[in-house]
């Protein structure tokens, strides 16, 4: 059962944004999209710097609607969050020390997306390291610690966690050694992550309830995207907003989010506020290389759930 409460209006309109996405671009079959959409009624809870006790915000329902929610999918970047949730979970138990380079490395990792940065905190979090092969009794125990991460999110006992997979690095050109042979011949053993397993996350981290409310209020302002057009420009290839869900937001938009992109997937989640209207969650997947390649499906679902807010 997910986090959130079905309703037949967003249910309405979520399935309207769907056909229309899947009429306008015709190579983009129904299997290869997923999606969850989260909207805040008032008193909103979310995005209140932690004023809310996290007893008091779990309490508090939300409506939303899903489309293959709960699909297993390749996450390329969006893991990120995941990662960046269980760092600041270990700094907050002194599982890490704090330094420095990691907290560079956790900037980098979600600001620029760099997988190089995510190697380091994946690294911290398990105490592992890539490299050569390894003999049988030494690679359990390495695969071993590289699942605590998947260990503490099951902890939570949040059912939307429970199909997850987060024990892999991100790659740009792939894995070798015995990162290889843990991900398997056939990457069987690749990251999965559903939409509402994202969708729970990021409502916990803008709720200011994940780990504690000081260390979400750190989390906010890595995840916190520029509208502006001369800073997008600056970094066209790869700033998170061009082609994905914010491109078509409004200047006076306010943007939190986590894109990720592959040769086969093309994923974003976001939290927006806009004047106006109630703010909300979008977490959108998709697969396929022609749909990863193709920068206008994410923003017409954007703009199309933006319309959509607007009849709420």
């Amino acid at each position: 059962m997910a986090f959130f409460t079905p309703d037949n209006r967003l249910e309405q309109l979520g399935n309207k944004v769907l056909e229309a996405t899947l009429s306008q671009f015709p190579e983009l079959a129904a299997d290869q999209l997923a999606l969850t959409w989260i909207v805040y009624d008032p008193p909103v809870i979310v995005n209140t710097g932690g004023a809310i006790s996290a007893e008091e915000f779990w309490k508090h329902p939300v409506r939303g609607f899903s489309y293959r929610g709960t699909e297993r999918i390749y996450p390329a970047s969006v893991v990120k969050l995941f990662y960046l949730v269980a760092i600041h979970e270990w700094l907050e138990n002194q599982m890490a020390m704090e330094s420095e380079e990691l907290n560079r490395a956790i900037r980098d990792m979600i600001v620029d997306s760099s997988n190089d940065a995510t190697s380091l905190v994946v690294d911290v979090l398990t105490g592992t390291t890539s490299g050569p092969e390894l003999s049988d009794g030494p690679f359990e125990t390495w695969k071993y610690q590289r699942n605590i991460v998947n260990r503490y999110f099951y902890s939570l006992g949040w059912q939307d966690l429970t199909p997850i997979n987060v024990n892999q690095k991100t790659w740009c050109d792939g894995p070798y050694g015995r990162e290889k042979a843990f991900v398997g011949k056939n990457g069987e053993n690749r990251n999965r992550l559903t939409t509402n397993a994202v969708a729970r996350l990021l409502h916990s981290i803008i709720g200011g309830v994940t780990v504690s409310s000081a260390r979400s209020q750190q989390m906010m302002p890595l995840l916190k995207r520029s509208l502006n057009p001369e800073d997008l420009a600056t970094n066209q290839e790869e700033n998170q907003v061009t082609g994905f869900l914010g491109q078509v937001l409004p200047l006076h938009a306010e943007l939190w989010s986590k894109a990720g992109w592959t040769s086969q997937v093309r994923h974003d989640a976001a939290y927006i506020q806009l004047p106006d209207y109630q703010p909300y969650l979008l977490i959108v997947f998709t697969e396929g290389k022609n749909n990863s390649q193709n920068k206008a499906i994410l923003p017409f679902i954007s703009q199309s759930i933006m319309a959509a807010m607007g009849q709420i």
